[in-house]
């Protein structure tokens, strides 16, 4: 697999190409759908990462505990 930041720099190369709009219908369809497959291995790829992130929290003893990262909600 990709890395993210290959399969970013791709899918933003084809939205390019799907933006200026010169391609003809077949080869507007092939990278539309390599789009959507890059899309979705990003995706994967950011939920794996989300998963891994720990944050350390001070105890008021001093100690470490480690929770699960908790990311903010997308604003509205």
């Amino acid at each position: 697999m990709a890395t993210f930041e290959d399969s970013l720099k791709q899918l933003e190369t084809i939205v390019g190409q799907l933006e200026r709009g010169d391609l003809p219908l077949e080869d507007s369809v092939k990278l539309f759908e390599q789009g959507m497959q890059l899309s979705s291995d990003c995706k994967k790829q950011l939920e794996e990462a989300e998963g891994k992130v720990e944050i350390l929290i001070k105890q008021r003893d001093g100690s470490m505990k480690r929770e699960a990262f908790a990311p903010l909600a997308a604003p509205k």
